[in-house]
């Protein structure tokens, strides 16, 4: 059975490839989930983050974002302290703070899903080349989503991270080709081909 190459390291990678990623999400906690454990990811590695999953789960209420934007010192103490913790301060306060402009986007759009599914119409994007495994670290789709969110106040989600949270999410389908879950992301879902996208 083949996959991408990128997820080949070890069982948790597989398994997050193989069940997860690219598949649509319309579920607002889990974007919020994937978009925090991407922001906390800045500087490190989506290995780490897997490995460090549970511990996330276990310091930040499951990934509920509505009582993570009513976190406190008490709290940022608390997750500092729990082991195997990514001992960030900035990077705990940052979560919270994106808690907080998680629910305003909610505020305005319904769910944040259809706040970022707005951005392709609701369907799932086929850049032409990717599938050969040419793909970017951004685009200019990145590009866009990443000055609205940072306009919003969110933090921690340059292009580069909101590139690998539209992979993750399944707004890009970036899985190659040959890559058995290429197909079976796609199913029942709209599709549209684009060219590839000049990036900055």
């Amino acid at each position: 059975m083949e996959r991408c190459a990128w997820c080949m390291c070890n069982e948790k990678m597989m398994k997050y490839h193989d069940e997860e990623w690219g598949v649509p999400l319309h579920d607002d906690r889990g974007q919020f989930e994937f978009l925090m454990m991407e922001a906390m990811q800045c500087g490190l590695n989506w290995n780490m983050m897997l490995q460090k999953r549970e511990t996330f789960r276990e310091c930040f209420d499951g990934f509920d974002y509505q009582k993570v934007a009513a976190y406190t010192e008490e709290d940022i103490q608390r997750i500092l302290e729990t082991e195997g913790m990514i001992r960030s301060r900035r990077k705990i306060e940052a979560v919270i703070h994106n808690a907080r402009c998680f629910l305003k986007v909610r505020e305005e759009c319904g769910t944040f899903s259809d706040y970022l599914w707005g951005f392709s119409t609701g369907k799932m994007i086929l850049y032409m080349g990717h599938q050969k495994g040419v793909i970017p670290a951004k685009n200019a789709l990145s590009d866009t989503v990443s000055r609205d969110l940072k306009k919003r106040g969110f933090k921690y989600l340059g292009s580069v991270t909101v590139y690998a949270h539209l992979q993750a999410c399944g707004i890009i389908n970036d899985h190659t080709e040959g890559c058995f879950r290429y197909r079976e992301v796609m199913a029942g879902c709209q599709t549209v081909h684009k060219r590839r996208q000049q990036e900055n």
